[in-house]
């Protein structure tokens, strides 16, 4: 290892300050294979992690080992308290997990019943993802969870049958008529329901599972990472940063799918097929969410910016503290980890 040029392992692989460098990071991190990979590896990656940032990586250790563990550790392990994640809510999980749930979504949608289960299976699904990836620094309370899961629930839920009905039922306005019309020679739109719902709630979901942030404020630091203050405006800022990456996430998905199977149910070959349509569905959703996921990750970049006159306007309070903390200096930017 002494050959070889060291690497700081706390630090992403490449330029994180551009979409293409966030992207290869978090395709890094998201690979679905690591979802597979057992927790007696995760631990002992986490253990040549903390080593290697220790310096004190056993003798012989390569760059290569270095390289896989810290994909693992950071695949698998909470950023802020290093705890291991629940397999089900880690970014790796999001291919193989939203691709079964969006393909469901999508195939089984003509019925009232069929949209509240699977809508029902998404939302605790989602809750289960925001939850791991929340940040550990302002941790929920049972009856909060609660709250922000049955919001997310009859958010989604709502707005999935009254947009079924809306599309469904003779409407007497201009513009419900509009839609029925097109309705009548269109039946693609009911198929744009799931989309709808997943947009609504992800609003409702993600900032009540996260509303601690908002209430306590997030630690903010300088641009060397010394923490100098709190920020309610951090939390907001980064939320809905990470509920716009999550709907361009499945947007692809929801929104092209449904068009790819009008247009190919109505062949002979999927007439063949009609059990299998939720395969060919499935099939195509894991395409897109494999490429759409460190997509929607590397949107905004992991390290978010907030200006300091933003919190001088909106948060007096905060900026005494920050003054007080910098001698009077305050940096033009303070930084904060937006969370996924």
């Amino acid at each position: 290892m002494s050959t070889e040029k060291r690497i700081d392992i706390t630090q992403p692989l490449w330029d994180q300050s551009t979409f293409v460098g966030r992207f290869r990071h978090f395709a890094f991190i998201s690979n679905p294979l690591l979802t597979f990979v057992p927790d007696k590896k995760l631990y002992e990656a986490k253990d040549l992690y903390m080593k290697y940032k220790a310096g004190q990586e056993p003798a012989g250790t390569t760059m290569a080992e270095v390289v896989r563990a810290k994909q693992l550790y950071e695949s698998a392990f909470h950023p802020d308290s290093g705890e291991l994640q629940n397999v089900f809510g880690r970014m790796s999980f999001q291919m193989p997990g939203g691709c079964l749930v969006t393909g469901a979504m999508l195939q089984w949608y003509r019925t009232a019943t069929a949209v509240v289960f699977w809508q029902w299976v998404n939302q605790s699904f989602n809750a289960l993802v925001n939850y791991t990836n929340r940040n550990a620094n302002a941790p929920l309370g049972a009856g909060q969870m609660g709250v922000a899961y049955v919001s997310a629930m009859t958010a989604a839920m709502s707005t999935a049958l009254t947009f079924k009905f809306v599309i469904q039922k003779r409407a007497t306005s201009p513009i419900l008529a509009f839609v029925i019309q097109k309705r009548l020679t269109s039946p693609i739109l009911a198929r744009f329901v799931p989309f709808v719902a997943v947009a609504a709630a992800n609003w409702v979901n993600i900032p009540l599972m996260r509303q601690n942030e908002i209430l306590l404020g997030l630690d903010v630091t300088d641009e060397n990472g010394k923490v100098i203050g709190k920020s309610q405006l951090a939390p907001i800022k980064g939320i809905s940063q990470v509920v716009t990456s999550r709907i361009v996430m499945c947007a692809p998905g929801m929104l092209l799918l449904p068009v790819i199977m009008e247009k190919i149910e109505p062949k002979p070959w999927m007439q063949r097929i009609k059990r299998g349509h939720i395969l060919v569905q499935t099939a195509i959703v894991g395409m897109f969410l494999t490429f759409m996921v460190p997509t929607g990750c590397a949107l905004f970049p992991q390290r978010c910016k907030l200006s300091i006159d933003s919190i001088k306007r909106f948060e007096k309070d905060k900026y005494e503290e920050i003054l007080k903390n910098t001698d009077g200096k305050p940096p033009q930017y303070v930084y904060f980890n937006k969370g996924l």
